[in-house]
């Protein structure tokens, strides 16, 4: 194996701390809305009450939480909710319990050292007893109808793939690759297991038994039409990506943002409805100045993964930043949190 795809492939041992971003493959399905709906004190942005009624040790730095309800949303594999925590920090966690169980749902989270918080304080401070406001399910990673699926998944990122193994019917054609550092750092390793082991259809790679794991032999003679599905770092999305049969496009969903080309200058904001006229710095995002004038705008995760923020973009050229967005949506939409201007102005419906 060439040296890049031995760096390449040492990402499927990055661990990642679960908080995601999406990628929409192929075609997408409406939002759920939750009902009766309680308002959010930290953005405006509505959502439900939830219980924490068990918090969890899932493997080595992964805790898995539950929370209940009543008459809870459904939701379909690969759906995600935002997790309002403690602090106020709002974080993205794919669903990973039954889909069919309308009191309760199940999010796992890997602790990050260096993250930006929210992990560690899901680990440390969310126990049995916390409420926390819950928002969603939305699903921009879904399943969709194929003669084949092939999965991998790297870490935490085995949390939106699980409920999609068990979604599959006894006779779908597909093979997962899981890879960790370690078999105790792999969470819910048994279940998978268990779900492929009369085909063999799992392939498990821990690097500290097996060293790296073969991804260009996993991806080779794949399926005619197969769906391919990658949960993971940003490095894992490459290098699946990089070895896939031109014109396959994979389904993606990542734990960040992917980081857009384009400058960092400075640009004008015209909000139209409001007749104001605004100055975006170098340092700063259109969020930050349209919420100094108009405070009571929706957002939610400030880095691109939930959508709360999209606006509607009457001129200009906009310089997409995020992963959500479908390319019918980037025409005349954008996140204000994380997007900039290419041109030298925008306009707001606002």
């Amino acid at each position: 194996m060439s040296n890049k795809h031995v760096s390449t492939l040492k990402i499927l041992m990055v661990v990642a701390g679960g908080a995601l971003v999406v990628r929409r493959a192929v075609r997408d399905r409406a939002p759920v809305r939750p009902p009766a709906p309680s308002p959010s004190a930290v953005t405006g942005v509505r959502g439900l009450k939830l219980l924490v009624t068990a918090h969890e040790r899932l493997a080595d730095g992964v805790v898995g939480i539950r929370l209940e309800g009543h008459d809870l949303p459904r939701w379909e594999p690969g759906a995600h909710v935002d997790l309002v925590l403690p602090s106020g920090l709002v974080r993205q966690y794919s669903l990973c319990g039954d889909p069919e169980d309308t009191s309760s749902y199940t999010v796992a989270t890997r602790l990050v050292e260096d993250g930006r918080g929210g992990s560690r304080e899901v680990h440390e401070q969310v126990q049995e007893g916390v409420e926390l406001e819950v928002r969603g399910p939305r699903n921009r990673f879904p399943l969709v109808e194929a003669p084949a699926y092939v999965f991998v998944a790297g870490g935490i990122g085995i949390t939106p793939v699980l409920p999609m193994l068990r979604a599959l019917p006894e006779d779908a054609e597909w093979r997962l690759l899981y890879g960790g550092r370690t078999r105790a750092s792999m969470p819910f390793l048994e279940d998978v297991e268990k779900l492929g082991a009369d085909r063999a259809r799992v392939t498990v790679v821990a690097e500290d038994e097996d060293g790296l794991p073969d991804l260009d032999a996993f991806l080779a003679d794949l399926p005619e039409g197969a769906a391919v599905y990658c949960c993971g770092p940003e490095t894992l999305m490459a290098a699946v990506e990089e070895r896939l049969p031109e014109g396959t496009a994979p389904h993606l969903e990542r734990f960040a943002p992917r980081t857009a080309a384009g400058g960092d200058g400075e640009f004008e904001v015209e909000l139209h409805r409001s007749g104001r006229t605004l100055t975006v710095g170098a340092g700063s995002s259109v969020l930050a100045a349209v919420r100094a004038e108009l405070p009571n705008t929706p957002y939610s995760c400030e880095q691109g993964w939930c959508g709360t923020c999209q606006q509607r973009v009457l001129e200009g050229e906009i310089d997409h930043r995020d992963e959500l967005l479908t390319d019918s949506e980037r025409g005349d939409s954008m996140l204000i949190c994380v997007s900039r201007a290419r041109s030298a102005r925008l306009v707001l419906d606002l």
